[in-house]
């Protein structure tokens, strides 16, 4: 059991000097700093050292007492706390890293995302790129079927909330109900597209990323980061928003 807890303690960076302290200090409860080094076999001086870095890492804390100083292990709850809190941060950095490394290799990463479930994937990627405008074309037919009416209103809210405005060509013979109007408030922009050109799938520019979402029917999302490619779609969305109909 012990061994077990040493091979998955280790996979978080809580290795030799730190894993015996650690254990040691849960074991005690609260101890001095000697009392912790001499139960782990260690030299006081290693010892605190070592210590130091489990305080830095949250995983006990230092209680002085008179002259004393005494080590307090925390609930080993904090551990999943801190794994939790370094995946958040890797989730907010992730767009940033991914577009640093195609940017560099010069290679195009494109991510496929079968399903319902990778439909709302490729929606919610679309406020990921940093950006202050989104360009985007949207079927209202097919997102009505998938995403649903239900997801859009809250990716909708949550896309004005962060202050994005959204510059969007839509058909109006897809249009199902009148909803989403251009709106300050709301950051939206709406034009319709000439009618000689139908819309039957939406597409996102957004940063260094197109994302394009399916009909229900085929339901799939697909995201293409490639610097070159997002240009090249902005350029033909620009030309297409000056010969849309603005409402």
């Amino acid at each position: 059991m012990t061994a077990d807890i040493e091979e998955k303690l280790a996979r978080i960076g809580i290795t030799g000097t730190l894993y015996k302290l650690y254990l040691t200090a849960v074991g005690l409860g609260g101890a001095s700093i000697t009392e912790v080094a001499a139960k782990a076999g260690l030299a006081r001086t290693t010892a605190h050292d070592a210590l130091a870095k489990l305080e830095e890492e949250g995983l006990i804390r230092f209680v002085d007492h008179g002259k004393r100083r005494f080590v307090v292990a925390q609930d080993p709850g904090v551990l999943l706390e801190r794994i939790e809190a370094r995946r958040q941060m890797l989730e907010d950095v992730m767009p940033v890293l991914r577009s640093m490394y195609h940017h560099e290799t010069g290679k195009p990463n494109v991510r496929f995302h079968p399903g319902p479930e990778g439909i709302r994937t490729t929606l919610w990627d679309t406020l990921s790129g940093g950006d202050t405008v989104l360009r985007a074309t949207l079927s209202m037919k097919e997102l009505m079927a998938e995403p649903g009416l239900d997801e859009m209103e809250r990716y909708l809210t949550e896309r004005a909330r962060r202050g994005i405005w959204l510059h969007v060509i839509r058909s109006a013979e897809r249009d199902i109900a009148p909803i989403w109007p251009s709106s300050q408030e709301q950051r939206r922009e709406l034009r319709y597209a000439p009618p000689a050109h139908q819309l039957a799938m939406t597409c996102f520019i957004y940063g260094n990323k197109v994302a394009l979402i399916s009909s229900a029917r085929e339901s799939y999302g697909m995201i293409i980061d490639s610097a070159e490619f997002a240009a090249f779609q902005a350029s033909m969305f620009d030309a297409m928003w000056s010969l849309s109909i603005p409402t």
